[in-house]
């Protein structure tokens, strides 16, 4: 096992399992992470994951290169597909998704972080695609999703010079949302999952979407894709919910219907 899940009420946590490695990606890693997001898709329970990895070191450190070295060029190409749906995998996850990055997130490391929703960092934190120093260039997102999130200029500042963002860096430029000291990240992640699975679930799940799949869109579409995610939560129990709640003076319970 090289992931371990713990379940908090609607929240998980998933702990990527490999300190002495730096946490880093390998091919068992990546299966067991593509596994159970299949399990939590289906999860209607389940309102938000938080992504971390093992001790205060290392969030994740990209691929782990000593299984890389023994690869030959189709192993290599196959290491590439499953880490491509891994990463895709939580995009495409129904819930919310944080990355608790308690260390270095490197190549790969970043692009999975890049790959959730939200990203809380330690204060110790460093970030980086460095690929271009190793005669590649970022292969699991970091091209496509770093430019979305904080720009094509800066994006392409930190792919060029493959040069490492400490934590402070990365939340004044987007990279982040939230820079914590490294003995608070833990709770830090829990309270932000918190604050998120306590509103809707659908409506939770909708936002998502439309923000995911409004991005590729040109404005008039993805207005018009909002709208219909938007019109889809009218009929649910939760947004009757929400008014009666709202009326009453007390919070609303949500069950995701």
């Amino acid at each position: 096992m090289e992931l371990d899940v713990e379940r908090l009420g609607a929240i998980e946590r998933w702990t990527i399992l490999g300190e002495s490695r730096r946490n880093s990606l390998s091919v068992a890693l990546l299966r067991e992470l593509v596994a159970h997001q299949a399990r939590a898709s289906a999860d209607k329970a389940l309102r938000v994951v938080i992504v971390t990895g093992a001790g205060d070191k290392a969030f994740c450190a990209g691929a782990d290169l000593k299984e890389r070295a023994r690869m030959d060029e189709g192993a290599v190409a196959g290491f590439h597909k499953t880490i491509r749906a891994a990463f895709d995998g939580f995009e495409a996850l129904p819930q919310p998704v944080i990355a608790a990055i308690n260390g270095v997130a490197l190549g790969g490391g970043l692009e999975l972080a890049l790959a959730c929703d939200l990203r809380i960092a330690a204060e110790g934190a460093e970030l980086a695609l460095p690929e271009v120093g190793l005669g590649i260039i970022p292969g699991a997102g970091g091209t496509q999703r770093l430019p979305r999130v904080i720009g094509a200029a800066r994006a392409k500042e930190l792919i060029l010079t493959a040069r490492r963002v400490p934590a402070a860096e990365a939340l004044a430029m987007g990279l982040v949302g939230q820079v914590v000291p490294a003995a608070d990240l833990g709770p830090a992640a829990l309270a932000l999952a918190e604050r998120v699975a306590r509103n809707a679930p659908i409506s939770l799940r909708q936002a998502k979407r439309a923000i995911d799949r409004g991005l590729a869109l040109p404005l008039h579409d993805g207005l018009d894709l909002e709208n219909r995610l938007y019109q889809a939560c009218i009929p649910t129990a939760d947004r009757r919910e929400a008014l009666i709640a709202f009326a009453e003076k007390r919070a609303p319970v949500f069950k995701g219907e």
